[in-house]
């Protein structure tokens, strides 16, 4: 497998890099210096350069413009890459509705929960300095957590009863979500209300988040569910206090930088304010695409004093994120440049859920079958259990505004799907993600 990749992988990208060094020898010769070619991806090399019949990606195309025209999203941008071959890169619709900005491939969008990946990178490549490890207890480097409790019970009175923790939850499970904390974006227990009243992802900085959470309860013992949680701020908090640098600008130094990834950030530049889309739901009443407003208890997105959150507060762009991708796609590198090892990349989409426990699992939850979690990514390592086409592996995660995508390691294979919908769908609305997978895994299956 990794030979045909190294093989794959020579095809445009080699073929570039072979042009950049002899023009970096040249810039050497006059003195000058220069950067590597960060311009990938800029178009679709085809459907027969990525391996998949021409009809495949006409119908991949037309579904997605589909879904666009039905009014089930207001725009899209979408890609799929295969080894290192874009077979399509396409948009649709618009960014504003009100405003008519077409949907670009330029187009800037709130990536929310795909923020996450990005800062379990950044946690890995410090793990590669040796300066954290997985069985470390999350303490170790959050002194204020050395003496949280645990939710043991409560009743709709409003009592509580809480008790000491069997162990310190630990930096596996701060990273896979088993660690015991809530988030506040949805349930009715006393921990997750306190994330709101204390208005944790509304907090200035990371420093007040901690401050925040040490307060809180956790809502299980360490390690025996899993649930979606705050983990992955703390996850940015860490980065800080083990590098010495503001998290934004880790980011910025080791990850964005030696990618190219220059549309990735926590706000949006003034500059900036025409590629960004807006956030679109499906009002009934009206029976039409609605534009949402901003939330007025949060800092706008061109305030760049925003909560460097490293749960869901990254803006990015459809060719930033692709290169993010495609540098997992090969096991860490791209163009060059090593950002992790490759065992890193194997361990962050590798299941290390405790035996039994799947994604969304818990006491009285029996979660996804055939899938877990790993480093900040959901992992199907079971496709048939979990009644998945695609390639055992397969890791993959999304955003609370309907981005998503996948990276299929079988197939040397990533998807993304870029759009701003939240707060509603139209009755009937396509599964756009399902569609994605059925029209790419036929192909590939027969």
């Amino acid at each position: 497998m990794a030979s045909n990749r190294m093989n794959s992988q020579c095809s445009p990208r080699c073929r570039r890099f072979g042009i950049s060094a002899i023009l970096a020898f040249s810039l050497f010769l006059s003195g000058s210096l220069a950067y590597a070619d960060t311009s990938w991806p800029t178009t679709a090399d085809g459907a027969t350069a990525a391996g998949f019949s021409v009809d495949t990606i006409n119908r991949l195309d037309a579904a997605m413009e589909k879904i666009v025209a039905d009014n089930d999203v207001a725009g899209m941008v979408w890609m799929l890459a295969k080894d290192g071959q874009v077979a399509t890169y396409d948009s649709a619709g618009y960014a504003s509705i009100e405003d008519q900005r077409p949907m670009t491939k330029d187009t800037l969008f709130r990536i929310y929960s795909m923020t996450k990946p990005i800062t379990g990178v950044a946690l890995m490549m410090l793990r590669e300095q040796g300066l954290w490890d997985f069985d470390d207890p999350v303490s170790k480097f959050i002194p204020e957590f050395a003496d949280l409790e645990v939710l043991l019970q409560y009743d709709e009175a409003g009592n509580i009863e809480l008790g000491p923790l069997t162990r310190q939850p630990t930096m596996r499970e701060l990273l896979n979500h088993s660690a015991g904390f809530g988030y506040g974006l949805s349930g009715n227990d006393p921990v997750n209300e306190s994330f709101r009243e204390l208005e944790v992802l509304a907090s200035p900085d990371l420093n007040a988040l901690i401050s925040r959470v040490s307060n809180i309860p956790l809502l299980y013992q360490p390690g025996e569910q899993w649930v979606y949680s705050v983990a992955v701020d703390i996850q940015g908090y860490i980065v800080e206090k083990l590098s010495g640098q503001p998290f934004g600008e880790f980011l910025q130094e080791h990850l964005y930088q030696p990618l190219g990834m220059t549309d990735t950030a926590f706000y949006v530049d003034e500059a900036d304010r025409d590629r960004f889309a807006d956030v679109y739901r499906w009002d009934r009443e009206q029976g039409k695409l609605m534009r949402n407003a901003e939330r007025p208890d949060r800092p706008s997105y061109f305030d760049a004093d925003r909560l460097e959150s490293g749960g869901g507060g990254l803006v990015s762009s459809t060719h930033d994120y692709a290169r993010f991708l495609q540098m997992l796609v090969n096991e860490g590198e791209l163009d060059g440049e090593r950002i992790l090892s490759p065992e890193s990349v194997e361990i962050m989409r590798t299941n290390s859920l405790a035996d039994g426990l799947l994604l969304r699992g818990g006491d009285t939850r029996p979660g996804q079958a055939g899938q877990g979690f790993g480093v900040d990514f959901a992992v199907i390592f079971d496709p048939e259990a979990a009644r998945s086409k695609q390639g055992e592996g397969t890791y993959y995660w999304s955003g609370a505004a309907g981005t998503w995508f996948w990276i299929d390691p079988v197939h040397d294979m990533f998807w993304i799907g870029m759009i701003q919908s939240q707060g509603g769908m139209r009755p009937g609305a396509a599964n756009m993600r399902q569609i994605a997978v059925d029209i790419i895994y036929d192909d590939l299956n027969n």
